[in-house]
């Protein structure tokens, strides 16, 4: 992930995100660090106008994100995503969470580099709890995903044993 791929910005109970290029697994871990910090917020709205495809893990992610707005009567806005990012997320069912916005406006707002430097252990749990995440928004994609939760909760343990191990 470059440095400037993504971006967030907060002000009023508004999460300001900018979403540049592919959308991988490496963007999940800071994204998923916003997830579990939301708690009083009225508005998570993504740009996504140059954001060029998406993997399942971020997908995950951002599902996470839109199952905490849910629950606190909050929004996740997605601006300008493209068709076949729409179709992505309706693919996963997961489309419901999160409301489509078409803008030509630039945002204005000055964003915040957000370069988590995660360890493999951070993104091992980020992979098993966002693929565990489209599976609680989507029943119907537990064939599709649970061979990816097992593995990576076994890479989880491993690299944790791994790590006790070092400290030992």
């Amino acid at each position: 992930m470059k440095e400037s791929d993504l971006l967030i910005s907060h002000r009023d109970g508004v999460y300001f995100v900018k979403v540049s290029g592919r959308a991988n697994f490496e963007y999940a871990v800071p994204l998923r660090e916003l997830a579990k910090t939301l708690e009083e917020f009225h508005c998570v709205r993504m740009d996504m106008t140059e954001c060029l495809a998406m993997d399942s893990t971020f997908m995950g992610v951002l599902s996470m994100i839109g199952l905490a707005a849910k629950r606190s009567n909050a929004e996740v806005e997605l601006v300008n995503a493209s068709d076949f990012l729409t179709k992505l997320l309706r693919d996963l069912g997961v489309v419901k969470l999160f409301t489509f916005v078409k803008s030509d406006e630039k945002s204005g707002e000055s964003y915040e580099c957000v370069g988590c430097k995660s360890d493999l252990l951070t993104t091992a749990e980020t992979v098993a709890e966002a693929h565990e995440t489209l599976i609680e928004a989507d029943k119907a994609n537990a064939g599709k995903f649970d061979a990816v939760v097992a593995l990576s909760k076994r890479d989880v343990e491993r690299l944790k044993k791994e790590r006790d191990d070092q400290s030992e």
